[in-house]
């Protein structure tokens, strides 16, 4: 700690000053649309130790469910930087591939799974969910914590 990023260009730029949530992979066609490649990487975190530098834009749009979403990015090079709920505020998701350093980031699972791309391979043992998970990613959490030793 801290956790540090930004976008390509380097003029927004956060500190994530607490512990992440959990970390899993989307297999949404919006996450895929939004990184051009078959799944985005979502760092759940706490929205009040997240600190922002720099210039930042938002988009708006719902979710299948209708819950209103907003994706904040870099106005001048366009790397989207965090996503979340409107209305729910205490949590976002950092794009994880915008952290400074990845190396420690290991998945805890999968969402969204029924529109994965075709060549994607998940293990036996891997949470994977259909959809959102069941139990408002309680399972995630946990496995998260478990593999991380990271508490909140």
């Amino acid at each position: 700690m801290p956790i540090t990023g930004g976008c390509q260009c380097g003029q927004a730029r956060y500190v994530l000053s607490g512990l992440p949530v959990v970390f899993y992979l989307c297999h949404c066609t919006e996450c895929q649309r939004h990184t051009s490649s078959a799944f985005g990487e979502s760092l759940r975190v706490r929205a009040g130790d997240l600190e922002f530098t720099g210039e930042m834009s938002a988009t708006y749009r719902s979710s299948e469910s209708g819950t209103p979403r907003e994706g904040r990015f870099c106005p001048q090079c366009g790397v989207r930087l965090i996503h979340g709920s409107v209305n729910a505020s205490e949590f976002v998701n950092i794009k994880a591939g915008t952290l400074d350093d990845t190396s420690w980031l290991v998945p805890a699972g999968h969402i969204w799974v029924r529109s994965k791309q075709p060549f994607m391979r998940f293990c036996e043992d891997e949470l994977c969910y259909d959809r959102q998970p069941p139990d408002n990613y309680a399972a995630l959490i946990e496995r998260w914590r478990a593999m991380t030793d990271m508490q909140l």
